[in-house]
């Protein structure tokens, strides 16, 4: 099936999740962290106890890429390697505490963000924008589940 055009709306949605994406990082003071290392600790967080492939296939990544990334992560103390219980040759993937807390920065670094710019817009672009937030959640629903769907 062809992809639809991109819609101006589209357009502008990619734009802000990039720029908040690539921005809060540094106000959260929480060290760098290339962007592949922030979606692979995002993942293991929300799936924890994941194999590598597991990790690859939910972030559409090459296995080497994310063996990579995962060895940065735990380096950092933010990840760790442990045994399967069902098969010990098994790999499975959990976050630390710092992991956790580290995470944590970055998410609020990033709702500060997006907060500190929301109050700086006029008043009736924040409730424009507000009376959007359930459209957007419902949104971020749909384009979830088609990356489960495509996984399928």
């Amino acid at each position: 099936m062809a992809t639809p055009p991109a819609t101006p709306l589209a357009v502008t949605l990619r734009e802000l999740a990039w720029t908040i994406h690539k921005r809060a990082p540094e106000r959260a003071g929480v060290g760098p962290l290339p962007t592949t290392e922030l979606a692979l600790l995002k993942q293991v967080l929300d799936a924890p106890g994941s194999t590598v492939r597991e990790l690859s296939d939910a972030l559409g990544l090459r296995q080497p890429n994310t063996s990579a990334a995962l060895r940065v992560l735990v380096a950092r103390g933010l990840v760790e390697r442990h045994a399967g219980v069902e098969d010990r040759r098994t790999v499975r993937i959990a976050p630390t505490e710092l992991g956790r807390t580290e995470h944590a920065a970055l998410a609020s670094g990033w709702a500060g963000a997006v907060a500190d710019a929301i109050e700086r817009l006029a008043p009736a672009e924040r409730e424009r924008l507000e009376s959007a937030a359930d459209a957007l959640a419902e949104l971020t629903r749909l384009l979830q589940g088609a990356r489960a769907d495509d996984e399928r």
